[in-house]
């Protein structure tokens, strides 16, 4: 299932990468969407990046529209939005699905190997967060309403251990 995380495709502004490419450094997984109550988050996923540096700490933002409908953007408007509103410049992937039959290869190897509260492997909302260990070892799995700013103690942990 290890192999299945870093292997899964993701698309980056046209691009296609796999997450084997940032394998030596923390990788912070999000599922995001630009109309949902808890976007605010945008702003402190970038103070991570910010703070942490992109040799340290990968932000990666995944949007998904299956909650309530709260991503309408298409990938080009996502961004833009992003940017303008929230002053993002960590990277947003190709809009996915992160549950049902047709969830991203990642998302199905996060929730197996980082499952949810009683063993739940279902994404229950918009920015459920994932945080990957620099040799993928350890994969600790954030509520939505978990700050990203509270991860801190979490990645400076990750950090020394890496």
């Amino acid at each position: 299932m290890k192999e299945q995380l870093y292997q899964s495709e993701l698309i980056i502004h046209g691009v296609t990468h796999t997450l084997s490419e940032w394998k030596n450094q923390l990788i912070l997984v999000v599922n995001t969407a630009t109309k949902c109550g808890f976007s605010s988050q945008f702003s402190e996923l970038q103070a991570l990046q910010d703070e942490y540096g992109e040799a340290c700490l990968k932000v990666i933002g995944f949007p998904c529209d299956q909650f309530r409908h709260q991503e309408p953007e298409n990938d080009e408007s996502m961004g833009k939005f992003c940017a303008l509103n929230f002053g993002i410049s960590f990277d947003l992937a190709h809009k996915i699905e992160v549950n049902g039959q047709n969830a991203d290869p990642l998302f199905q190897a996060l929730t197996s190997l980082a499952p949810g509260l009683l063993g739940s492997k279902a994404i229950k909302w918009n920015f459920t967060k994932f945080l990957i260990s620099a040799n993928g070892e350890q994969i600790l799995r954030f509520a939505p309403q978990t700050a990203p700013k509270k991860l801190k103690a979490d990645i400076n942990r990750m950090m020394v251990v890496k």
